[in-house]
């Protein structure tokens, strides 16, 4: 189940560090690759020594080594890793983790990560269950973070009650229903646009908006993180490529016409995420048009409908999905162009929902599927939308 799996461990400063050598053990025996990270505190409970020895890897504690100037790149073991497991997780770290700070190798690698993170808590019953560690467990199970819950027990404290951290044997359990269930679409072909397009006015201007792309790219991990081999078109963004996704970079709907249908017909899912212009300028000006008493006037033309054509060429087995942004009667928009496309569902948002539109990092979504059923969700951020629109349609699979 986890042969070739490379599963980055990071160990913090509880009395449960001592089970990490077990983990290792137990993960390598599975087929997985395992490289570990301590905090400083840590090293007080197991030894660097130990877990290099198990893991076959030096051990990852500090920045560099002030004699040679080697360094641990944070970012290098982030990009390398298909999971990143915290076990045991400290209330120290946990709270450091929700709240953004970086003051040890083991939280920069946290912040800097591209994989999946799961979590395994682990300290005194009391501690446990204070409302400001419950309230960061669920600041971090709204990022998108797995944490898996305290298990009853003795614990260290000679207290008997929930705070210990699972046993190695039901985290490995854990790690394998996680890579188990992230490959329902393994052989499958996804195609996502995403971000604006740019329609030049002259060589200098252009018509746009201020779609950020981040859906889509959160999309496209997302999608890759469930097996499927995944092509991202993209307009213009500032936005790193993610691992192991094919992109290819547009500038115009034109283009992205273009390039999307003659591809589509290779792909099984189809998601059209991106914010394609409506209108471009009926001509386009070479160098730099100048400014004129009189103003200017911009005589439009309507972009091709990708969306649309989608639709009138879509293949029996292929599952369209397109996205709605609408600012009034929004439902009733949505279900028009969800029928006049020829979509299997479409992803509604609003931009009276705050929070929920272009440039931040959170959405609310509602999902309307062929057919009539409705599914409203809140207010998450990016990558927990992803999650819920790829889970709709391995459903619908």
């Amino acid at each position: 189940m986890l042969k070739g799996k490379n599963i980055l461990l990071g160990i913090t400063g509880s009395i449960a560090a001592y089970k990490a050598a077990i983990l290792v053990r137990l993960l390598i025996k599975e087929g997985a690759n395992v490289k570990v990270v301590m905090t400083p505190l840590a090293k007080e409970f197991i030894t660097p020594l130990t877990l290099a020895v198990l893991s076959k890897h030096p051990i990852m504690v500090d920045f560099y080594n002030p004699e040679n100037g080697d360094w641990n790149s944070h970012v290098s073991a982030g990009i390398w890793a298909d999971l990143y497991l915290i076990a045991p997780a400290t209330a120290n770290t946990i709270g450091k983790m929700a709240n953004g700070i970086a003051d040890n190798l083991l939280l920069t690698t946290y912040l800097s990560a591209k994989c999946p993170i799961m979590i395994a808590p682990a300290m005194d019953l009391d501690m446990y269950k204070h409302v400001a560690v419950q309230q960061n467990i669920q600041t971090l199970r709204s990022h998108g973070n797995i944490v898996l819950e305290a298990t009853d027990g003795e614990l260290a404290s000679g207290l008997s009650g929930k705070g210990r951290m699972p046993e190695p044997e039901a985290i490995l359990e854990q790690v394998r229903i996680f890579f188990a269930d992230k490959q329902e679409l393994k052989g499958r072909k996804v195609l996502i646009t995403a971000g604006p397009t740019y329609e030049k006015i002259d060589d200098v201007r252009f018509i746009g908006n201020f779609s950020s792309g981040k859906m889509g790219f959160a999309l496209a991990e997302k999608f890759r993180d469930r097996g499927a081999d995944v092509t991202l078109i993209s307009g213009p963004v500032n936005l790193d490529t993610p691992i192991g996704v094919e992109r290819i970079n547009v500038t115009s709907a034109d283009e992205m016409y273009k390039i999307v249908t003659e591809k589509a017909s290779d792909y099984d899912i189809i998601v059209s995420c991106a914010a394609v212009a409506d209108f471009a300028p009926e001509r386009q000006v070479e160098g730099k048009l100048k400014r004129g008493n009189d103003g200017l006037i911009l005589k439009l033309k309507s972009t091709k409908d990708i969306a649309a054509e989608l639709g009138r060429n879509k293949k029996t087995s292929q599952i369209l999905v397109g996205f709605a942004l609408e600012a009034e009667n929004e439902m009733d928009n949505a279900q028009k162009k969800l029928e006049s496309k020829g979509l299997d569902m479409i992803v509604l948002n609003s931009i009276q929902d705050e929070g929920a539109c272009f440039g931040t990092d959170t959405n609310k979504i509602t999902i309307i599927e062929k057919g009539g059923k409705i599914s409203a969700y809140p207010l998450k951020n990016k990558t927990s939308v992803a999650e819920d629109i790829v889970n709709k349609i391995i459903e619908k699979i």
